[in-house]
């Protein structure tokens, strides 16, 4: 590829060259207040190229610049936060995937008593669902499926 990008200035350079020593002519330029310059016709117009580049590329080149920063200071909180989350620790683990052994052969247990409200208490019609310690709640309601 670099190989390319040579031959193609090459080919301009020598381009401009050709096209400079034909028109290697004088021009005069009437300027303010009576001033004339007689300035060779392939000078002005590099000049002239060059006052229409060099605005155009130091913009682009400030507007890459400052795009390059604020992609630099992402990637950095990218990576600080892949850092962060690979040392974070899930709260709790052992209650949230605790099994209970089995009982060993042969034993037999005792099921659970069954829960009964005093009389005279409230009852619940729906119970709540039983939920893991530590599991947060969520406050929104829930939609009509």
């Amino acid at each position: 590829m670099d190989f390319l990008k040579t031959v193609f200035w090459v080919v301009v350079s020598a381009l401009v060259v050709i096209m400079s020593i034909n028109n290697w002519t004088p021009v005069t330029l009437n300027m303010w207040s009576g001033l004339q310059a007689d300035v060779k016709l392939p000078v002005l117009l590099i000049v002239i190229f060059l006052i229409g580049f060099l605005p155009t590329m130091i913009y682009y080149r400030t507007k890459q610049w400052r795009l390059m920063r604020r992609l630099d200071t992402m990637e950095r909180e990218v990576s600080d936060l892949r850092g962060i989350k690979q040392f974070q620790t899930p709260e709790r683990p052992s209650e949230l995937t605790a099994v209970s052994p089995a009982p060993a052969p042969g034993t037999e247990t005792d099921p659970a008593p069954e829960v009964t409200a005093p009389p005279g208490a409230e009852t619940d019609p729906e119970p709540t669902p039983a939920r893991a310690p530590g599991a947060e709640t969520d406050p929104r309601p829930e939609s009509p499926s």
